[in-house]
Formats: structure tokens, C-alpha cells, sequence
């Protein structure tokens, strides 16, 4: 689920603890995680409602000036109307993944993890590769990134997601960086 950085902001301060969506299916359940800019997200509740059921408070918590900003938004869709109660329960693990240098074990655990993207891959070994091009090119486009490495913007990110997952990469406003752990692991495994 997607949500703009109004709403994270207001999420994160305390002003937003719902979210409406127009969905045919819905795309997040109660009980549901995930990581957003300002953290992970829990979904509390995920309901079926009826727009009319919208008062201004709840677009207030939304995040919205307004019911009728709120419910012109939900028109630009099809299908029911979700609200979503929400919740900020934690920061990103990656985060503090990120500053742990990897311990002889966890390093063993990286390598394999490593190879597995490797050998998994109909691109061809990559994931060593790109964490070194990450190493000399930080702040570089990812367009131009994927580019060096023949591949599709959209594609080559998605590689690099895979590199973050594990704490190795940090996105930046303009491309990536190595994280102090995908330093270490760069260093032990070259």
C-alpha cells in the first residue's frame, strides 16, 4: 500500500492514524506490516464502509483538510471504499541492520544469501558486482548505475533492493550508497 509523505508525516507526529482506499480487492489486512519512509507500518483494521459513513474527523485523521478533499480523492477510483486503521510500531530494522559490521557468522550467512541471488539470476552473477559499483559510484543515478551494468533501470533496482534487504545498501535522494555493513562485507568477501 502506498502512501504519500503528507500522510507518513502526520503518521509519524501524530496527527494520522487512518487511511481510505478504493480497492476491487483489498491490498493490506489487519495484522499486516510494512516499511515505509518513517518506519514500519501495522495495519490495525482494514473495513469495508460506506463513503457516507466519512465524517470530518476521520478525514482529519487521515490527513486531509477536508471530507470533501477526501472524498473527491476516493472518486478518482473504482471499486469499495476501505478504511484502514493504522499505526507506527517501529522504526526500519534494516536501519540499525545497516550500522552492524556482520559477525563471522552472519558474514556466512551474507556469502551464501550472495550466491543464492546469483545463482538464481537470468542476468548472470551480480550481487558482488553491483555492491562494488555501488563502492565507487555513491550518489550516481541508478539509471545511469544500471546503465554501466547493461541493465533496465526498473530491473537493476530491484537487484539493489535485494542488496538492502540485507542491510548492505542505503537509498539516497539521488542513488545509493554502501551501508558500514555492506562496507564490511565488500571488504571480507571482495
Amino acid at each position: 500500500m502506498l502512501f504519500p509523505q503528507r500522510f507518513l508525516d502526520a503518521l509519524a507526529d501524530g496527527r494520522a492514524d487512518l487511511a481510505f482506499r478504493r480497492w476491487t480487492k483489498p491490498s493490506a489486512r489487519a495484522g499486516g506490516r510494512q516499511r515505509t519512509a518513517v518506519g514500519v507500518v501495522e495495519f490495525v483494521s482494514v473495513e469495508v464502509i460506506a463513503p457516507s459513513s466519512i465524517d470530518f474527523e476521520a478525514a482529519r485523521r487521515a490527513g486531509y483538510a477536508s471530507r470533501a478533499a477526501l472524498l473527491a480523492e476516493l472518486e478518482r477510483r473504482s471499486g469499495e471504499v476501505y478504511r484502514i486503521q493504522v499505526r507506527l510500531v517501529g522504526a526500519d530494522p534494516r536501519l540499525a541492520l545497516r550500522d552492524q559490521k556482520p559477525t563471522p557468522a552472519e558474514l556466512g550467512d551474507i556469502r551464501d544469501r550472495l550466491a543464492r541471488f546469483d545463482s538464481a539470476s537470468t542476468h548472470g552473477a551480480w550481487a558482488l558486482a553491483v555492491l562494488r559499483l555501488i563502492a565507487e559510484c555513491p550518489g550516481e543515478p541508478a539509471a545511469r548505475l544500471a546503465e554501466r551494468r547493461g541493465r533496465e533501470t526498473r530491473l537493476f533496482k530491484v537487484d539493489v533492493r535485494k542488496l538492502k534487504e540485507l542491510g548492505l545498501t542505503e537509498s539516497l535522494a539521488v542513488g545509493y550508497r554502501l551501508s558500514p555493513r555492506g562496507e564490511a562485507v565488500l571488504a571480507a568477501l571482495g
